[in-house]
């Protein structure tokens, strides 16, 4: 018999990663997260600005929660009008995306900005993930370790869904 639980992966972008993460390792099915760079043009995290946007890498349970389910708590976090922009966050890197090398993930996701009446407006991009890089060590769980750390988020939002991870889906 096979225990283990299925799991898929996604990359979120919403601004300022610290905020991101920390808001996504509590949802419902959510069962790892890491800081990270999305579709940066080179190897490394030294060096000019090379494209990239940061984002959290997401391995999360499809029996639990879908593709469509994340992207709609993603929403909840980020202003999906803004280029380049999240709260003070201001920069390419602070764009909002969804990027995946699963071709189902970002037909998800743009099927979810699509039904939106207002999808015309939406700046949020929806990508395949040609790069990621790892952040270093200070960015990862950087707000469960330093709580009182800035971020753009309100903690009663950052923490609205706190004590449902690994659970069934939560009522948004």
């Amino acid at each position: 018999m096979n225990f283990e639980k299925p799991e898929e992966e996604i990359f979120l972008a919403g601004g300022c990663l610290w905020g991101v993460q920390e808001f996504v390792r509590h949802l419902p099915g959510v069962l790892f997260t890491e800081a990270g760079r999305a579709n940066g043009r080179s190897q490394s995290l030294s060096g000019p600005y090379d494209g990239y946007v940061e984002c959290v890498r997401v391995r999360f349970n499809p029996e639990i929660t879908t593709v469509g389910d994340l992207i709609q708590y993603l929403f909840e976090i980020i202003d999906p009008y803004s280029h380049n922009q999240q709260g003070p966050d201001i920069g390419e890197q602070y764009r909002t995306g969804v990027y995946s090398r699963k071709a189902n993930h970002l037909k998800a996701a743009r099927k979810f900005i699509e039904t939106r009446t207002d999808a015309s407006r939406i700046a949020t991009e929806v990508l395949p993930l040609s790069n990621y890089l790892r952040s270093a060590d200070l960015h990862q769980d950087r707000l469960k370790r330093l709580p009182d750390d800035p971020c753009h988020l309100p903690k009663k939002l950052l923490y609205k869904y706190q004590g449902c991870h690994n659970q069934g889906k939560a009522s948004k």
